[in-house]
């Protein structure tokens, strides 16, 4: 039985239900903003929560800007949300 309480789960096939949506968003690239990515695919660069929030919603995922930082099914590479510069 696959767990989906990691994230959302939506499947584009009704009968693929292989797991939840995975969401990325790397480290801080040398002249700022993050990639972000979902299940492989960039979706583009965030600047901060806000901007990966709406690159969510736009991939159908609809979570608050308030909310990103905590959720427990976004992977922060490298630092957390709180950075977003380039690495010093």
């Amino acid at each position: 039985m696959t767990d989906r309480s990691a994230g959302p789960y939506t499947a584009d096939d009704p009968e693929d239900m292989s797991g939840p949506i995975r969401v990325i968003v790397h480290p801080p690239s040398p002249t700022g903003g993050r990639r972000v990515r979902v299940d492989g695919e960039i979706l583009g660069l965030a600047h901060n929560l806000a901007d990966v929030a709406e690159f969510l919603r736009r991939a159908g995922l609809e979570i608050d800007a308030a909310e990103v930082a905590r959720s427990s099914w976004i992977d922060w590479r490298g630092v957390g949300p709180e950075r977003w510069g380039p690495e010093e």
